[in-house]
């Protein structure tokens, strides 16, 4: 047997595994970007509603789907660790005299983070966006904001007469006279 004859063999045999190995590695790398895309049209789509629990999650994966070691994704987790700490600065004293301007200058800021990481996200995915489209392109309905205000407003009522910041206003009805 020659060196040509065993070349032959070995590539007879060792094709089909290096192409089946080839395929695995290439699938593998198309759902690795198919999830990150999928963190970023998530965060896209609900960038107008940032407490709702599918944006939530997506926050939640971008530590899981984007690399520290890789350099335009690096950017991402820099700008998610600047949101994810202004996140977690939120005033959360109601009693503070300041907390209303407090709460106020920190929403302010968000928006701000916010479009920073989607924008670094963009770049590192290969996206054309700039900050101005990323900030004000989203659509949110007037209905839903007046809904999440009206709970807002709800749930601080609510805390208020809990805490003893205010009082829960009873009214006594006279019950009509029946027979009269």
């Amino acid at each position: 047997m020659t060196i040509s004859d065993v070349s032959m063999i070995v590539a007879v045999i060792a094709g089909p595994i290096l192409a089946i190995q080839a395929q695995k590695i290439i699938e593998m790398l198309k759902e690795r970007r198919e999830r990150k895309v999928w963190v970023f049209t998530t965060l896209m789509a609900t960038r107008g509603t940032p407490v709702s629990p599918v944006h939530v999650r997506a926050l939640n994966m971008i530590d899981l789907e984007f690399s520290a070691r890789n350099r335009p994704e690096c950017s991402v987790i820099d700008a998610w660790k600047v949101y994810l700490d202004h996140l977690n600065d939120a005033p959360r004293d109601f009693q503070d005299p300041n907390y209303q301007a407090q709460y106020t200058l920190w929403s302010k800021k968000l928006p701000d983070c916010l479009t920073e990481l989607l924008f670094v996200m963009s770049q590192a995915l290969g996206y054309t966006f700039d900050k101005v489209q990323l900030k004000k392109g989203a659509y949110t309905p007037q209905g839903h904001a007046d809904l999440e205000f009206e709970q807002s407003m709800l749930r601080r009522g609510a805390l208020d007469v809990i805490y003893g910041q205010r009082a829960l206003r009873i009214e006594v009805i006279q019950p009509p006279q029946l027979g009269k």
